[in-house]
């Protein structure tokens, strides 16, 4: 998987920004999430909420999602863009449908995603309605900022929802938050 190569922005509560780790988080490297120390990487923050990065560990989250994308993609959430830039780079995907609730981070990051297999749809990813009769290859639910049991509900119900339209789905992270129930 390829890092994004968004440059620093804000748009209303959103910012994008490159940072540096110089200093080692021993609990978050415990949990397998740890960051290389001294690499350059870009974070989407809203407010001041961590939403996402194209760290290892993220891109590892999302790697499933890549793999299994062909034909057409729906992904609920964009945040950097990382999932579409990276299935973007599968000559089999056909088509992609980005939904993402806050039109400020669609105008702040689409522009730099200009591929015509591309439209964005500002809509909550609960009660979008996609096309009648549309099938997806793949479709990839992320919209969680953090990882909790609290999101399987969520996960669970978008699962569901999408069951019969897709030949893969799966949401961010899900397995971790379903250990958290154990």
């Amino acid at each position: 998987m390829e890092k994004v190569t968004l440059p620093e922005m804000v748009l209303g509560e959103w910012k994008v920004e490159k940072f540096v780790v110089n200093s080692t988080d021993f609990h978050s490297m415990l949990r397998g999430r740890g960051v290389p120390l001294g690499e350059t990487f870009t974070r989407l923050m809203r407010g001041g909420t961590l939403v996402m990065s194209d760290t290892p560990a993220e891109m590892r989250d999302h790697i499933n999602a890549v793999n299994n994308a062909k034909g057409s993609c729906l992904i609920n959430g964009l945040g950097l863009g990382m999932v579409l830039k990276n299935i973007l780079l599968n000559p089999e995907v056909t088509d992609v449908t980005v939904v993402e609730i806050s039109q400020d981070l669609i105008d702040m990051v689409s522009p730099y995603y200009p591929d015509n297999r591309v439209e964005f749809v500002c809509a909550d990813a609960f009660l979008y309605r996609p096309p009648m009769g549309k099938m997806y290859g793949m479709v990839w639910h992320d919209i969680w900022d953090d990882i909790c049991e609290d999101n399987l509900p969520g996960m669970e119900r978008l699962h569901r929802k999408y069951g019969r339209r897709a030949d893969w789905q799966g949401s961010w992270c899900r397995r971790e938050c379903m250990r958290q129930m154990d």
